[in-house]
C-alpha cells in the first residue's frame, strides 16, 4: 500500500559534527600555522587528500590496483597549465578559480578514453595493464615536448587573468594563503561529493563488485561497466587536484605523469588505510610531511618509508585508519584504559630500535655520500664516527636491545589484546541476551 505522507530519518547527529570539525580544521589551520612554508605544506596537504581519495575509490573501494593513477591527474595537470597561459593571454574568458574544473574535466576525458580497455579486466591483469598505459605516457610526455614542454615542462603565472572580488578584497592569487582557501575549498566538496558517491546505489555496487564479482553478474550487473563508471569519477577528481596543484606550483613537468608519482599515490593510500574513507585522508597528510619534511630531515628517507611500509603490511595491513578503528572499538566497550601501559612500552621500545637503526643507517648513508666530509657526523645530536668501531657498536647494541625489548612488549600486548576481545566478546552476546 502506497504511503499517502512523508517521512523523514532523523538527522544523523555524529555525521554533521564530523564534516564540521574538518572543515573546521582546514578553515582555521592557516591561522595556527602562519609560516609561509606551513601555508605552503597545508595547500599540497589538500591537493593531496583529493587525489588520494580518488585513488582510494579505485584501490579501497573497488578492489583495483592500479599503478598508473598519476597518468589522469598528470595529464589535467597540463591541461590546466595550458588553460591558465590561454587565460593570461586573453585568449580564454575564464577565471583562474575555474582552472582545476578544467584538469578535472580532461581526467574525466581520458579515464573515460583510456579507462574502458583498462576496466575490461580485473585483478593482476588489471594492474598490469595501468601500469603498462602509465609507462606509455611517461614516455609520450618526452617525445612531445610542444605540449609537454620536454624536460623543463610548461610553466604558467596564476596571477594573471580576471581577478574577482569577494567582501571587498581582489582575488589575484599571488598570494599564497588566497590560494590556500581556493585549494580548501574544492578539498572540502570534493571530499563531499566522494564521499556521498560511497553511499549511492553505485558505491555500494561497486564494494559488492569487489568483494564478490561473480555473485554481482549473478544478480544480472555488468561488473565491467561498475568499475568502467567508477574509474571514469575517480579520473576527474584525480584531474582536479592536478588542476589545483598546477595553480600551487605554477609549472608542471613529466614527473606528474611517472610511475614515481602513481607508486607515492599507492603507497600512501595504503599506509593511512585503504579500507576507510578517512584512510585516504590521513594518507594524503602523510606524503605531504614526507616529501616536505622528512626528505629534508634525511637523504635516507626513502629507505625509512620503505622500511615503514614493510612493517604495516607485516603488522598493520588495514593502515593506520584500520589501527584507530579497532581501538575505537575497545574504547566504546571501556577497555582502552587497560591497555595503556602496554602502548607506552611499546612506543619506548619501538623508539629505542629505531634510534639504534636509524644511527646505522646514517653512518652507511654519510659514508656513501658524504665520505670527502671526514667520518664525524651528528644524529639526533649525538656525536658519531662512521669508521669507529665504538660507534657500530654502541648503534648495534641500542637496536638490538630495542627489538628485543620492542618483541617481548608485543608479545604481552597480544596476549591482552586477545583477552580484551574475548571480553568483548561475552559484553556483546550479554548485551544481545538482556533485549
Amino acid at each position: 500500500m502506497a504511503k499517502n505522507y512523508y517521512e523523514f530519518k532523523p538527522i544523523n547527529m555524529g555525521r554533521w559534527i564530523i564534516w564540521s570539525l574538518f572543515s573546521l580544521v582546514i578553515i582555521v589551520a592557516p591561522m595556527l600555522f602562519t609560516s609561509s612554508l606551513s601555508h605552503t605544506m597545508l595547500s599540497q596537504m589538500g591537493i593531496a587528500i583529493i587525489v588520494c581519495l580518488s585513488y582510494n575509490m579505485l584501490l579501497g573501494q573497488g578492489g583495483m590496483l592500479s599503478f598508473g593513477h598519476a597518468v589522469y591527474a598528470g595529464l589535467g595537470s597540463f591541461l590546466a597549465i595550458h588553460t591558465l597561459n590561454l587565460v593570461s593571454k586573453g585568449s580564454v574568458s575564464l577565471p583562474v578559480s575555474l582552472v582545476p574544473i578544467v584538469g578535472g574535466l580532461a581526467g574525466l576525458f581520458f579515464a573515460a578514453l583510456l579507462g574502458w580497455v583498462t576496466t575490461k579486466k580485473a585483478g593482476t591483469p588489471f594492474a598490469m595493464i595501468t601500469l603498462g598505459i602509465g609507462e606509455l605516457v611517461w614516455a609520450m610526455s618526452l617525445m612531445f615536448p610542444e605540449f609537454f614542454g620536454g624536460e623543463g615542462g610548461v610553466s604558467g603565472n596564476r596571477v594573471a587573468g580576471m581577478k574577482p572580488e569577494i567582501f571587498g578584497m581582489k582575488l589575484t592569487y599571488g598570494p599564497q594563503i588566497q590560494l590556500y582557501y581556493l585549494i580548501a575549498l574544492y578539498t572540502i566538496v570534493c571530499t563531499a561529493l566522494m564521499f556521498a558517491f560511497t553511499r549511492t546505489p553505485l558505491g555500494r555496487m561497486l564494494n559488492a563488485v569487489r568483494d564478490n564479482p561473480e555473485r554481482v553478474e549473478f544478480v544480472g550487473y555488468d561488473t565491467q561497466k561498475v568499475r568502467y563508471i567508477a574509474f571514469i569519477i575517480a579520473g576527474f577528481f584525480a584531474g582536479v587536484s592536478g588542476g589545483l596543484a598546477a595553480l600551487n606550483f605554477e609549472i608542471v613537468t613529466s614527473e606528474t605523469v611517472s610511475g614515481y608519482r602513481s607508486g607515492a599515490y599507492l603507497l600512501f593510500t595504503f599506509l593511512g588505510g585503504a579500507t576507510f574513507f578517512f584512510g585516504a585522508i590521513i594518507g594524503g597528510i602523510l606524503m605531504v610531511l614526507a616529501f616536505v619534511l622528512l626528505s629534508e630531515l634525511t637523504k635516507a628517507w626513502l629507505l625509512y618509508l620503505g622500511l615503514v611500509f614493510l612493517f604495516m603490511v607485516m603488522y598493520a595491513p588495514g593502515g593506520i585508519a584500520s589501527l584507530i578503528m579497532m581501538n575505537l572499538r575497545v574504547a566504546a566497550f571501556g577497555f582502552l584504559r587497560k591497555l595503556w601501559v602496554s602502548y607506552l612500552g611499546l612506543a619506548i621500545t619501538g623508539l629505542i630500535a629505531l634510534l639504534g637503526a636509524g644511527a646505522m643507517i646514517e653512518m652507511v648513508y654519510h659514508l656513501q655520500l658524504n665520505s670527502a666530509m671526514g667520518p664525524q657526523l651528528e644524529f639526533m645530536k649525538i656525536p658519531l664516527n662512521a669508521k669507529g668501531l665504538n660507534s657500530w657498536f654502541g648503534a648495534g647494541f641500542v637496536m638490538l636491545t630495542g627489538f628485543g625489548l620492542f618483541e617481548l612488549t608485543r608479545r604481552h600486548f597480544k596476549h591482552q589484546w586477545s583477552e580484551i576481545q574475548e571480553d568483548i566478546q561475552k559484553e556483546i552476546k550479554r548485551r544481545e541476551a538482556a533485549l
